[in-house]
């Protein structure tokens, strides 16, 4: 989906279309006043004078995605807020709505799975989908279908998505990005020299900047230089099983299937702060935020039928170190409740006498709630594990 959670929040404010729009943090005053002025329905009404800018905002929230008129001014997810006020101050400052995002998320996927039913969630606005026994899905290439998707879910949500066609999910990955917005990509494996090999090495779904800054190193700029590394010398940097990855990816090569349903490994919720709290001198107010993190993570795991056998907590410090402590137990926990009682038990064995930034908790070791019960039994997790965050 292009720009999606701008996307979505253009459908309720269309005065706001062709502006620079960011949309990150929670909720703010100002936020509340336009809502109680112009109450749901009416949000078209809201001149644009009245929109709170990013140049009036103070704190340390991050953005979420920003429209395509934004990212113009080097604005983009992930960064602060505060540096984004710098280099664009005029930009109007959204707040997050993601059970809105989720609605339409849900629209545009179930207008998939119609068409094409063989579709791999990869989140709340990108899929991957196996078209090759939909009838017809072959003509032009897959232009077609293409196509028919994209007005299927323009009609139905008024959204745009772009679309990469390929022979597998790496190259349909890449294929995505070369017409954005509402645009269709088609690859095949003769394309690949003229179309793949000259981007950089990050364009592969899958290189960090770890890995791109050692490639670099070796000097590896672009996927066609990485392809033309014998795979010995990438296996002898990178290790057997990565080195043939690479050698693998930089040629196009992927054998992996779309996946129609997976388990999900954990669920997790965090916040960032918006100043710095000491363990101490504001425990009231950590207290709080524990508890109201421990009633959203047992609602998610409610609302997608999960129960959990580990427990864990994240903290940040203002140094960006990172710490995390768990407990796993034979028995499932899911309410608030057990939540909060163990993610307690875990912050015991943290240093806390820094200020914090950051505070998260995660269930992980889920089960769905239909499978059967243990047995009574506990036992401790005694590892954990403190790394910097860069």
């Amino acid at each position: 989906m292009d720009a999606f959670y701008a996307s979505v929040e253009l459908l309720r404010y269309p005065q706001l279309k062709g502006l620079p729009v960011v949309i990150g943090g929670g909720r703010r005053s100002a936020d509340d006043a336009l809502s109680s002025a112009y109450p749901t329905g009416q949000e078209n009404r809201i001149p644009l004078a009245a929109f709170p800018r990013l140049r009036d905002y103070t704190g340390r929230g991050v953005i979420t995605t920003a429209t395509y008129a934004a990212r113009q001014f080097g604005v983009g997810s992930a960064m602060g807020l505060m540096k984004a006020a710098k280099l664009c101050p005029d930009a109007v400052l959204l707040p997050v709505d993601f059970p809105r995002y989720r609605h339409y998320s849900q629209r545009f996927k179930a207008i998939i799975t119609d068409i094409a039913p063989l579709m791999e969630n990869r989140g709340v606005d990108e899929v991957y989908i196996d078209f090759t026994h939909v009838p017809g899905g072959q003509r032009e290439g897959g232009r077609v279908l293409a196509r028919l998707l994209q007005k299927s879910i323009a009609d139905d949500t008024g959204l745009t998505c772009s679309i990469g066609v390929a022979p597998n999910k790496l190259l349909a990955k890449m294929a995505s990005e070369f017409n954005k917005p509402n645009g269709i990509a088609i690859v095949h494996e003769a394309d690949i020299p003229t179309l793949v090999w000259p981007l950089p090495c990050r364009k592969i779904n899958g290189i960090g900047p770890k890995a791109d800054t050692k490639l670099q190193q070796l000097g590896i700029h672009t996927i066609g230089e990485l392809a033309r590394r014998d795979v010995a010398e990438l296996m002898e940097h990178f290790g057997r099983k990565t080195g043939y990855w690479l050698h693998q990816a930089a040629h196009g090569q992927d054998d992996s299937p779309v996946v129609t349903h997976s388990e999900p490994v954990s669920l997790s919720r965090e916040t960032s702060f918006e100043r710095d709290l000491h363990p101490r001198q504001d425990r009231a107010e950590l207290s709080s935020i524990l508890i109201a993190l421990c009633e959203q993570l047992a609602h998610d795991a409610e609302r997608k039928g999960y129960a959990g056998r580990t427990v864990g907590i994240k903290v940040k410090y203002t140094d960006f170190t990172v710490v995390t402590r768990d407990v796993t137990h034979v028995n499932t926990v899911a309410s608030s409740t057990e939540l909060l009682h163990w993610a307690r038990q875990c912050l015991k064995r943290v240093p806390l006498e820094r200020k914090l930034r950051l505070l998260g908790v995660r269930l992980g070791n889920l089960v769905s709630k239909e499978a059967p019960a243990a047995i009574d039994l506990f036992a401790s997790n005694g590892n954990s594990q403190s790394s910097p965050l860069a």
